[in-house]
This record gives structure tokens, sequence and C-alpha cells, in this order.
């Protein structure tokens, strides 16, 4: 082969990148763009591997720039450009973008609201939740045990009033009954006139 020949192979190569190409762009022939993506996908993996991207991320991002060669082939332009130039510069910017993101992911701004630990409680706010537990402790001691039960089978353990009827053998009204009856107690208790 003479070097006149090694010369013309790249420029003939070129010319019929520019032809799929214009195929892809224009007429959304499957066929080229195989042909493209199977010359290019696995150099844009090779050149991602390159900038130590993890082979998982650059199996997708190879991926996600044939899709963008697929996509905007229409708008590529062979007088700015050559295929290769452009495929490679898809590569870059979604290489560079990838990594910004991962980059943002990583830095969470400590000044953020709902990582500032909740403000401990002031001494006049502890010892009225203290007073509101006694007194709330104090009403349901004052219920009737069938009561208090159903109330306990409810909010502590999360039953359902058909689990409650079921677990104390009780018909499903009789357990809605006790538990309405409860919480009016409750109410009546705790001066909620709601």
């Amino acid at each position: 082969m003479t070097q006149d020949s090694e010369r013309a192979r790249p420029a003939s190569q070129a010319r019929a990148f520019a032809a799929l190409m214009q195929r892809v762009g224009q007429e959304r022939d499957r066929t080229a763009f195989g042909q493209l993506f199977e010359h290019f996908a696995p150099r844009i993996r090779t050149f991602l591997l390159n900038r130590r991207v993890v082979p998982a991320q650059a199996d997708d991002l190879t991926q996600e720039v044939m899709l963008a060669v697929w996509r905007r082939a229409s708008s590529y332009d062979a007088s700015k450009a050559a295929v290769t130039t452009w495929i490679y510069t898809i590569a870059r910017n979604l290489h560079i973008d990838h990594f910004r993101k991962t980059v943002r992911a990583g830095k969470m701004d400590e000044q953020d609201p709902i990582l500032q630990p909740e403000p401990a409680p002031e001494a006049d706010d502890l010892l009225s939740r203290s007073e509101d537990v006694d007194q709330v402790s104090r009403a349901l001691a004052d219920l009737p045990d069938d009561q208090k039960t159903v109330l306990e089978l409810a909010f502590v353990e999360g039953l359902s009033h058909s689990e409650i009827a079921t677990r104390l053998d009780l018909p499903l009204g009789t357990v809605k009954s006790r538990v309405r009856l409860a919480m009016s107690k409750l109410r009546l208790s705790l001066g909620d006139e709601t």
C-alpha cells in the first residue's frame, strides 16, 4: 500500500461516514445508523473508559451518545465538522454533564433546612408535654377496661377494627362502639370540645 492510498483511506472513510449520517438525518435510515453504531459505539466506550468512567456507566453513556446521534443526525453539518469529530464532541459533552451531575449529587448543602436537627425543646415545652402525658394517662386509666383494650389495640398495635374484632372475638359493631365511646370520654376528660 502506498502513502497516497494511506491518505486516501481516511478521506474516503470520512465521506462514507458523512453519507451514512446524511441518510440517517434525512431518511431515518436504520441500516445506515446500524453501520455508524457498529463502528463508533465500541470506540466511544473505549474513549469513556480512558476517561476513567466505570464500565457500566461507560456502557450507559455510549448508549446515550448513540441515541443523541440518532436524534440529532438531521442537524449534522459536514461543512463544519467531520462525523467523527461531531460524534466525539457529543460523547465528551455527555461525559462532562454526567460528571457534573455526579459531583453535584455528592455534595450536600449543609445549610439546607431539611438537614438541620430539630432545635432542642424549651424547658417550658418539656414541662407542658409532661403535663399533657400525665393528663392523657389519667384519662386512659379512668376508661373501662374493655374500652381501654380496644384503644390500645387500635393505636398502640395499629390494628384495624376488623382485626380487633377477630382478636377479641367480638362483633365488629361492638368494637366500633367501644372505640367511639372511649374517644368521646377522652375528649371530655381532656377538655377537647371538638
